[in-house]
């Protein structure tokens, strides 16, 4: 017999449920819980080839989850062939009433042998470091941006206002801040906490901005930045973000699938002759999906064909082909955000639909279908 063996894994910090599923006899068998340990696996694989045959391949399985990519890296590592599957792609039988680790294991096998599921892309070391860098200066600016409606929210319910100017967070803004007297030791002393807190996280997430700048002028990231910087709302922030977290761009066959893979394609619920389309599906990578709608705001601003001076700037060192194909964008997203502004289109399903078309842009742009 040379048919594969397949090991499913059920894995938690606690403990790992292994299982194996032997496609010609349509059987499960030796389903163990064992500490968790990559090395423990490694020697059930072991002693499986041992009473299977040397010869024998086997393909191990775990759903994504919160051991990231550590596990399958340990398990390469050793030689040993492993999946990581997409929980969401996942065929599971349609009567599922109640779940526990051996199941989930079984379904893993399962699953492997029926190819019935999408394996996730596991990033490189590298990509994976600048992408956990760059997730952790989102939290921390996610915290600076509560610091802020705390300190405004505060201020409210103590009776002061800001009337010197129209902008918050502006030097005139913080120094009225600096300024206040509420009346009280207390509240004056809790207002400087709030204070030192914003400047130290104002000042952690600059010098954060500037460390990704850095990274991006790194060789392996620097062409692909620039090119991708002529895009309007993309600086390098996002379009590191972007090559760090997408990877290989040509995994995607077609810009449609990589708009799928970020989950801004509306879902569809059709019966017969009756087409029902619903919202986005939000099936995909949520950060990348969040910072293209960010970017597509930027499109309701400046005219048709008008290309800023930091625009222009950050295109500089690109060839021509790569300035027109982003500029043609440009324009093209532009017009397409005033046109179904004018139409009377609701203002989140215009930002959504330019950050679907930004991302079928990126796309051509990063497998050079830009002709």
């Amino acid at each position: 017999m040379n048919s594969i063996l397949y090991v499913g894994l059920d894995v938690h910090t606690s403990n790992y449920t292994i299982c194996t599923y032997e496609p010609e006899f349509d059987r499960i068998s030796r389903q163990v819980q064992v500490e968790p340990d990559y090395k423990l696996i490694k020697k059930y694989v072991d002693h499986l080839k041992n009473e299977m045959g040397k010869n024998r391949k086997v393909i191990c399985g775990y759903e994504a989850g919160c051991l990231g990519y550590s596990l399958y890296r340990q398990l390469t590592g050793v030689g040993i062939d492993c999946v990581i599957l997409a929980p969401t792609t996942m065929e599971r039988p349609v009567s599922y009433p109640f779940k526990n680790d051996k199941r989930d294991a079984i379904s893993v096998a399962r699953c492997l042998a029926n190819h019935g599921y999408k394996a996730v892309y596991v990033p490189t070391p590298e990509d994976e470091a600048v992408k956990e860098y760059i997730r952790m200066r989102d939290d921390h600016a996610a915290a600076l941006k509560r610091i802020k409606q705390q300190i405004l929210a505060f201020c409210t319910r103590h009776g002061k206002h800001f009337t010197e100017g129209k902008n918050y967070w502006t030097q005139k803004h913080l120094a009225w801040l600096r300024s206040l007297d509420l009346g009280s030791r207390l509240l004056n002393e809790t207002m400087a906490e709030y204070m030192t807190t914003y400047y130290r996280l104002d000042e952690k997430v600059t010098r954060l901005d500037r460390r990704i700048e850095e990274i991006a002028e790194q060789s392996e990231y620097t062409e692909r930045v620039k090119k991708l910087r002529c895009f309007l709302g993309i600086r390098s922030h996002t379009a590191l973000s972007l090559l760090a977290e997408v990877g290989d761009f040509r995994r995607f066959p077609n810009a449609d699938c990589f708009a799928a893979y970020l989950g801004i394609v509306p879902g569809e619920n059709s019966s017969a002759k009756k087409q029902q389309y619903l919202g986005i599906t939000k099936a995909g990578n949520k950060h990348l999906r969040r910072l293209l709608t960010e970017a597509a705001h930027c499109y309701n601003r400046g005219a048709v064909g008008y290309k800023s001076k930091v625009l222009r700037e950050r295109q500089k060192g690109n060839s021509p082909e790569v300035i027109a194909y982003a500029d043609k964008a440009n324009e093209r997203l532009r017009r397409k955000y005033s046109r179904m502004t004018f139409s009377g289109k609701n203002h989140n399903v215009t930002v959504t639909a330019i950050a679907r078309e930004l991302a079928c842009f990126i796309w051509g742009m990063m497998t050079d279908r830009i002709a």
